[in-house]
């Protein structure tokens, strides 16, 4: 007769064979996470940037069927539990789509984009804008131009 360390060696391995340790895991932490969340402390505001960025990574994590680790997101964040419509974000973002590109994340889209152009810095990105209010240059946040 198995042992039971054999038989938890074989239900684990079973378990993450079918994918479904790595959803348990998910899971477990999403829910710590809920009921350790402090519902009565309030969500600083969340800018129109930062709406943008999170519902680009939770179009991502849902794509990729991360659905616990957008739930975090999602509530973490603050972000409106009904996703922003995709040809809003892209008009947001000043992207036009082709048929091809609605199939995979807007994330998808734009890193193929930074990545396949050569533009005219040498292939390099010159970024235009401001950090976001909450960050500051100090020693804990920013690099300085010297870095």
């Amino acid at each position: 007769m198995a042992t039971l360390t054999e038989l938890k060696c074989a239900l684990r391995e079973s378990l993450e064979s079918r994918g479904v340790l790595g959803q348990l895991k998910a899971r477990i932490r999403a829910e710590v996470f809920n009921a350790l969340d402090d519902q009565s402390e309030p969500r600083p505001a969340l800018s129109h940037d930062n709406l943008l960025i999170n519902e680009l990574i939770r179009e991502y994590l849902e794509f990729n069927k991360y659905r616990y680790t957008a739930s975090v997101l999602t509530a973490e964040s603050g972000q409106p539990e009904v996703p922003l419509d995709r040809q809003f974000m892209a008009n947001e973002l000043k992207v036009v789509e082709d048929p091809s590109s609605r199939s995979v994340p807007l994330l998808y889209g734009l890193l193929s984009h930074f990545l396949s152009s050569s533009g005219d810095s040498g292939g390099k990105l010159f970024l235009r804008g401001s950090a976001p209010a909450t960050m500051t240059r100090d020693s804990n946040t920013l690099p300085g131009p010297e870095s």
